[in-house]
C-alpha cells in the first residue's frame, strides 16, 4: 500500500480541520481567487481552502491521497450545494489524469508538501496550470518556533529514523529547495515569491483536548505515540505536548484555543 495513502488514512484529519476553516478562508481571500476561475486544491483534505474558493465563484477542483477526507469533502460540499466544487483522489506526485494546463491555479496547502518525490511534485503542478496562472503553496517551516513545527519537532524524537532517501516534508519550507524543486519543473526563479504568513488554530476546545486530537486523529502524531507506547514513553510525549499547546495557546477565555502557526506562503506565477 502507498504509505503516505495510509498515513492519511489512518486517522481522521477532519478533527483537526475543523480548527484551521477560519484561517483557511482568510488565506483563499488573500490570493485573489476569482469568479470562474479554474482551480485545482491538491492536497486539499476535506476542503479547508476548496470550499471557500468555491464560494468565491471559481470552479474547484481537490484532490487528495485519503480516501476518507475526499468522501468527507463531498460531502461539505455537497452539504452547502457547492456544485462548483468537486473533490477526488490523486497523488500529487503524479496527476496523470489531468492534461497540462488545465488550470488557471494550483493551490496546496500543508498538502503537497508531505507527498513523496518533491520534484515530481514541483514538476505536476508546473505542468497542469496554464501559462499567466500560479501555483501558491502553504508549508511548515522547519525549526520554527510556533506550533506545527514544534509539534513534527517533538514527535520525531519519539519515532525510529527514516527509511533511507526520505525526504523530510519540512525541506519544503526551505526558500532554497522550493527554487531548486521549482527552476527544475521549467520555472525561473523571479517567477517565485516568498512570504511568511501565519494560521491560527481556533475553537472551542481545550488545549488538552486538542492536544488528543492529534495524538488520536493526525497519522504523524499517532504514529510517534504508537512508538512512543512501545518505549514506554507515550506519557512523557504526551505531557511534551501539552506544555507545548497550553504555552502557544493565545486564547484568554477557558475551555478555547487561539494557536498561531508559522508558514512559508509560495507563489509561482507562470
Amino acid at each position: 500500500m502507498n504509505a503516505n495513502k495510509a498515513l492519511w488514512e489512518k486517522g481522521d484529519f477532519t478533527k483537526i480541520a475543523e480548527t484551521m476553516r477560519e484561517s483557511g478562508t482568510q488565506l483563499i481571500n488573500k490570493i485573489n481567487v476569482q469568479q470562474n476561475m479554474d482551480v485545482m486544491d491538491l492536497g486539499c483534505g476535506d476542503g479547508t481552502t476548496a470550499l471557500p474558493a468555491a464560494r468565491l465563484g471559481a470552479n474547484v477542483l481537490g484532490v487528495d491521497i485519503a480516501s476518507n477526507l475526499v468522501a468527507a469533502g463531498n460531502r461539505r460540499a455537497q452539504d452547502e450545494t457547492l456544485e462548483n466544487c468537486r473533490f477526488q483522489q490523486g497523488d500529487a506526485s503524479d496527476l496523470n489524469e489531468h492534461a497540462d494546463d488545465s488550470f488557471d491555479l494550483v493551490v496546496s496547502i500543508f498538502g503537497a508538501m508531505f507527498a513523496p518525490n518533491p520534484f515530481d511534485v514541483a514538476k505536476e503542478m508546473v505542468r497542469v496550470t496554464r501559462t499567466g496562472g500560479r501555483v501558491v503553496m502553504g508549508n511548515w517551516i522547519p525549526n520554527d518556533p510556533t506550533l506545527v513545527a514544534q509539534i513534527l519537532k517533538t514527535c520525531a524524537a519519539y519515532t525510529p529514523p527514516p527509511p533511507e532517501g526520505f525526504v523530510s516534508p519540512m525541506t519544503w519550507g526551505v526558500e532554497e529547495q522550493v527554487v531548486e524543486r521549482f527552476e527544475a519543473a521549467g520555472a525561473k526563479k523571479s517567477q517565485i515569491a516568498f512570504t511568511q504568513d501565519t494560521f491560527t488554530f481556533s475553537g472551542n476546545i481545550s488545549t488538552a483536548e486538542f492536544v488528543s486530537h492529534f495524538k488520536n486523529y493526525y497519522g504523524p502524531t499517532m504514529n510517534a505515540f504508537e512508538a512512543a507506547e512501545k518505549n514506554g514513553q507515550a506519557s512523557d510525549l504526551e505531557n511534551e505536548l501539552n506544555t507545548l499547546f497550553t504555552s502557544q495557546n493565545q486564547s484568554t477565555e477557558s475551555g478555547t484555543i487561539s494557536i498561531p502557526a508559522n508558514f512559508l506562503r509560495i507563489t509561482v506565477t507562470l
